[in-house]
C-alpha cells in the first residue's frame, strides 16, 4: 500500500475524501480507485512513490496508456483521478506543487496518435545494414526524418542546397510552401555527412533533391516504403506515414517541451545523442533558436 509516514495511507484517504466531499456513487469512487491504481502500478514499476511523482512523469505515464491502446476517454478519466489525487495532496500539504494542473488530455472519441517508444525508435534507425551505401543513404533518411519532424513529402522535397550542415540546420519546403529552417542534432549531421560522401553512388549527382534512387529524387511512395521495410526489419509493428513526426513531438514532449507550440521552457532533448538539436537547451535558449524551434515544430 501506499503509505506517508507510519499509518498513512494516502489513496484510502483520498477516497474517503471525495466520497465525502463530493458525495460521489459507490460507482464512481470504484472508478477512481482503479484509476489510482493504474498510477500507482505505473509509479511502483518505474521505482517511484505516487506522491513523489512530476509532471514529466505524468506524461509519461498518458503516453504509455495510449501505446496500451487506451481509448481516449479512459484516458481522459484516469488523468482527471490523477489530477484529483494530485489536488488532494498538495491540500494535505504532501506536495508544494500541483503536477498535473497543465496536463492536457486527448478529446473524447478522438484517437491519440500513434508514435513510437524511445526504444522502438532507436532499433529503426539501427535496423539500415550501413555496410551498404544504401543501408548508408537510409539510415540518414530516417534520421533526418525522426530529428526534424518531417513529413514524407517534405522529407522528398529537400534540395541539397537546403542543408547547412555547418551549422547543422536545414531548410524545409512544407504545406502552403511555408519554409522553415530547422535545427537538427549531432547523429542527423553525421549520418547526412555519410550519406553525401556517397550519393554519386546513386547516380545524376547534379540532381538538386538531396535523396536520390537510381539517378532520380525519391518519390513519397518509394521513401515510405524504405521505412516499412526496416520497421518490419526492426519489429515495429504499425507504422504509418506520420509515425515519426508523431514520435519526435511526443518525445520533446516527453523530456521536457512544456507544448509543441511554446519551446522556450526547459527542453532536455539530447536523450538520443543529441538527435533533436544541436546542442543541449535549457531556460535560457537564445530568442532567435526559440524563434526557429516555434515555426519548425507549429507547421
Amino acid at each position: 500500500m501506499l503509505r506517508k509516514g507510519p499509518n498513512r495511507d494516502l489513496v484510502r484517504e483520498f477516497l474517503t475524501y471525495i466520497q465525502v466531499e463530493k458525495g460521489l456513487s459507490r460507482n464512481t469512487l470504484q472508478s477512481y480507485a482503479r484509476d489510482i491504481a493504474k498510477l500507482h502500478s505505473w509509479a511502483e514499476t518505474n521505482h517511484k512513490p505516487v506522491e513523489k511523482l512530476d509532471r514529466k512523469d505524468l506524461r509519461e505515464w498518458i503516453a504509455r496508456m495510449s501505446r496500451d491502446g487506451l481509448a481516449p476517454s479512459s484516458i481522459s478519466r484516469s488523468v482527471s483521478a490523477a489530477r484529483g489525487f494530485c489536488n488532494f495532496l498538495m491540500l494535505d500539504g504532501h506536495v508544494k506543487r500541483h503536477p498535473a494542473e497543465d496536463i492536457h488530455t486527448p478529446q473524447r472519441y478522438s484517437r491519440l496518435p500513434k508514435f513510437l517508444s524511445e526504444d522502438e525508435m532507436e532499433r529503426l534507425l539501427l535496423a539500415p545494414d550501413i555496410k551498404t551505401d544504401l543501408g548508408v543513404r537510409d539510415r540518414a533518411l530516417i534520421e533526418v526524418m525522426y530529428a526534424a519532424g518531417l513529413r514524407v513529402s517534405e522529407l522528398c522535397g529537400l534540395r541539397t542546397n537546403d542543408v547547412k550542415l555547418d551549422e547543422a540546420l536545414l531548410t524545409c519546403h512544407g504545406k502552403g510552401s511555408k519554409e522553415r529552417r530547422i535545427p537538427i542534432g549531432k547523429s542527423a549531421v553525421h549520418w547526412l555527412q555519410r550519406y553525401l560522401s556517397i550519393r554519386k553512388q546513386f547516380g545524376n549527382e547534379a540532381q538538386q533533391e538531396l535523396f536520390l534512387h537510381r539517378g532520380r529524387a525519391l518519390s513519397r511512395q518509394t521513401a515510405w516504403s524504405i521505412v516499412k521495410t526496416h520497421a518490419a526489419t526492426a519489429g515495429v509493428p504499425d507504422i504509418s506515414p506520420h509515425t515519426l513526426r508523431h514520435s519526435f513531438g511526443t518525445h520533446l514532449m516527453q523530456h521536457g517541451a512544456t507544448s509543441l507550440t511554446c519551446t522556450c521552457g526547459r527542453l532536455t532533448i539530447d536523450f538520443i545523442r543529441e538527435r533533436e538539436l544541436p546542442v543541449r537547451a535549457s531556460n535560457c535558449l537564445p530568442t532567435k533558436t526559440r524563434r526557429t524551434l516555434r515555426r519548425s515544430l507549429n507547421s
